[in-house]
């Protein structure tokens, strides 16, 4: 088995796209006995991505009860248990929006919803726990500080771990809270941004600029990335020529924030693993180096394109507030991948997610120091 402290679970963020790391979760749990715990004694989380890690932190000691936790809530996820989707509550959201009235932020929805599940659901109080028993060795939630802008990993963990710092990017140890989650997942200008002590956090991908950085400081020397780009369907010469509207900015803006980043990380780590195994043995015990073995899985099929058959399971309300920023089932915007928290399109994402999860079972084993 995996040594304690050594294998790292990175989950991006990408809003309803993150089911396909749930799929890709079950995948991992057959390869396991139903009473073993946590493959992944180090869990790193952003947005979407640092609620499902949060979640799978919660049932450390058990890691298919975790993944049938998650499973339940994205099978019948809806759009209402995310933000207010109603006619009424959309409209008085976004008429107190216009009017500056009230003390919450400016957002496209009223994310409160996803709050109360979320206490609902996620018993933080097992993360001490699982610490204290050592069947975790820490769990990081990433968010990005408005004010004084930086990228903040709150990590709760091991007592020996030491914060760090970087440009623009650092460690604080913290008793993960339901506020670093909404923190972590406040999707700029279509979630509020949330406040932690004096300072308002919004979406962890943001300012992320080494998303690999966590795992790595917190010990990691293997990681498994469940990214969530996609590929996308190529467009006519006719319709590249002219100039993309609102919303497909909107959706360029979104799939750099959450996979851009990571990608150019990955990257870099490649190239630093290359460069230390260049390096004679005894040199390169003396450096503060190390080669990090990375598996990356990644959705195989268009998520967009899948989002847009499912466009009529959002609710009427939810869809006509779309069109009016020019989303609909026949765009070219990615919005409708992050926003359709409905269970027959997560249902189909969490089944991609297996798929692609078995082409590299033999891979998987490997990482995970199984026995093919």
């Amino acid at each position: 088995m995996v040594e304690q402290g050594k294998c790292s679970l990175q989950l991006g963020g990408g809003g309803a796209r993150a089911a396909y790391q749930v799929g890709v979760l079950q995948a991992i749990a057959e390869l396991f006995p139903r009473n073993h715990g946590l493959p992944f004694p180090i869990l790193c989380g952003t947005s979407a991505g640092a609620i499902n890690a949060t979640a799978l932190a919660c049932y450390a000691s058990c890691f298919h009860l975790g993944v049938r936790k998650l499973d339940y809530v994205w099978r019948h996820f809806k759009t209402e248990q995310v933000y207010r989707s109603d006619f009424r509550g959309l409209s008085r959201h976004l008429l107190s929006v216009l009017l500056k009235r009230g003390h919450r932020p400016p957002s496209l929805f009223d994310n409160r919803p996803l709050q109360k599940l979320l206490s609902d659901i996620i018993p933080l109080h097992r993360i001490e726990q699982h610490i204290s028993s050592n069947k975790l060795h820490a769990l990081t939630v990433s968010a990005s500080r408005y004010y004084h802008p930086c990228s903040v990993n709150f990590f709760q963990g091991n007592s020996n771990i030491m914060p760090w710092q970087r440009s623009r990017r650092f460690g604080q140890h913290s008793r993960i809270t339901i506020e670093h989650l909404m923190a972590s997942a406040a999707i700029p200008m279509v979630f509020p941004s949330t406040r932690i002590g004096d300072d308002h956090y919004g979406d962890g991908s943001i300012l992320q600029m080494a998303p690999l950085s966590p795992p790595i400081h917190l010990g990691a020397d293997k990681i498994l990335i469940i990214n969530l780009d996609s590929p996308h369907r190529s467009r006519p010469l006719a319709q590249r020529r002219r100039a993309p509207d609102s919303s497909e900015l909107a959706g360029h803006l979104l799939d750099t924030v959450f996979s851009d980043t990571l990608n150019s990380d990955l990257e870099r780590l490649e190239r630093i693993n290359r460069s230390v195994k260049l390096l004679p043995d005894k040199l390169r015990s003396s450096q503060p180096l190390k080669v990090i073995e990375t598996l990356v899985i990644k959705p195989s099929a268009d998520l967009d394109e899948i989002a847009r058959h499912h466009y009529r399971h959002l609710p009427r309300s939810v869809r006509y507030l779309l069109r009016t920023i020019g989303v609909d089932d026949d765009s070219d915007s990615s919005l409708l991948s992050y926003l359709m928290f409905e269970g027959p399109y997560c249902r189909e994402l969490m089944h991609l997610g297996r798929q692609d999860a078995y082409r590299q079972k033999v891979q998987l084993q490997q990482l995970l120091g199984l026995t093919c």
